[in-house]
């Protein structure tokens, strides 16, 4: 979520700069949660997320076909930025942190239950609390090695290594 290329103009970019961008992070909360809040509501979180992922991937192919409005090569770079946004975003926004936080929680859980004898609503809400602590910690590492996978990856496909803001 922390994608933040360097800015070629003064512009909001209400996915990035406010507080839409908390939208992105539904299914880390909704994994947080899981252990107390029914399946329905986690996928719930992650359709949201999406939804986030699909809108700002839109909207950077907006904002490309307003910037080469007069390029012949304007559906090209449309796709680009779309497809660039929207792969980076599922990855470092949804698939990687959700899996993350799952596991996290899932290995708390199983070792609370090992190691304490707690009751069971005070193991889940410690693994909730673990969950959700863990969050701003995973966020910059994880955008890091998109950055990374993508510039080694399906970046080079677009012939030029560059990130769609």
């Amino acid at each position: 979520m922390e994608h933040t290329p360097e800015k070629h103009s003064k512009e909001v970019d209400i996915y990035r700069d406010t507080w839409v961008r908390f939208l992105g992070y539904a299914n880390e909360v909704g994994e947080a949660f899981r252990a107390l809040v029914p399946v329905s509501a986690v996928w719930a979180s992650y359709a949201v997320a999406t939804a986030y992922v699909s809108a700002d991937a839109l909207d950077k192919g907006r904002k490309a076909a307003a910037a080469h409005a007069e390029d012949h090569g304007k559906v090209g770079r449309v796709a680009v930025a779309v497809v660039d946004t929207f792969v980076w975003q599922a990855l470092a926004s949804v698939a990687i942190p959700g899996f993350t936080i799952n596991r996290v929680c899932a290995t708390s859980l199983f070792l609370l239950g090992k190691t304490t004898r707690w009751p069971l609503p005070v193991r889940k809400w410690t693994t909730t609390a673990i969950g959700l602590s863990t969050i701003p910690f995973i966020i910059t590492p994880i955008d890091r090695s998109v950055d990374f996978l993508l510039d080694s990856s399906l970046r080079k496909l677009y012939g030029e290594g560059e990130k769609h803001e």
